[in-house]
């Protein structure tokens, strides 16, 4: 389901968007403030999309037998907060007040482990094939509602995977349009 005008965000969860439970999270440290969006992309198998693989990997659940790629990465532990898919279809996997495991090791302004004060974003992509306009789209409205709900993220405080995890991520990779992005959020 893709987010409607006007979604809000109620006890951690984006309205409209389907709700996919993933073990995969903890509590955020006390007193830690939301001030961070990370944005990701994944495709499973690598360059696929559809087939609803990514929500089985978040939710351990990846049938290792639907291909070979699948046995590399069965035993990961990740999430993230939102997919965005190509169509612009969000799935949430954890509510925003949680900490999901998707920056692994990383650090923004000089503060490590991203996933203590972040909020995680997979767009359905590769690092070098464009992201659809609906992605595009649905990212900015997500992107606007987070920054109203949690007045601690800015504009300033977004950033790729790749820059929060220099030399061991390359992702939302040069297809991202960061322009494009960051003008729409004016």
């Amino acid at each position: 389901m893709a987010a409607a005008e006007g979604e809000i965000i109620q006890d951690g969860w984006l309205q409209g968007a389907k709700v996919c439970p993933s073990p995969n999270w903890n509590e955020r440290p006390q007193d830690t403030d939301i001030s961070l969006l990370v944005i990701h992309n994944i495709s499973l198998p690598p360059g696929e999309f559809g087939g609803g693989y990514v929500q089985a990997f978040f939710q351990n659940k990846l049938d290792v037998s639907a291909h070979p790629y699948f046995a590399t990465i069965a035993q990961l532990q990740v999430s993230a907060h939102l997919f965005i898919e190509r169509n612009g279809a969000i799935t949430q996997f954890v509510p925003f007040s949680a900490r999901a495991w998707h920056a692994g090791a990383s650090s923004f302004d000089g503060v490590a482990n991203c996933n203590d004060y972040s909020i995680g974003i997979e767009l359905e992509g590769t690092d070098e094939l464009p992201y659809s306009d609906e992605q595009y789209r649905v990212l900015e409205k997500v992107t606007r509602q987070l920054m109203q709900t949690y007045p601690k993220l800015t504009a300033e405080r977004i950033a790729g995977h790749d820059q929060v995890a220099p030399g061991r991520k390359t992702d939302p990779g040069p297809a991202f349009d960061w322009v494009r992005f960051r003008r729409a959020l004016l």
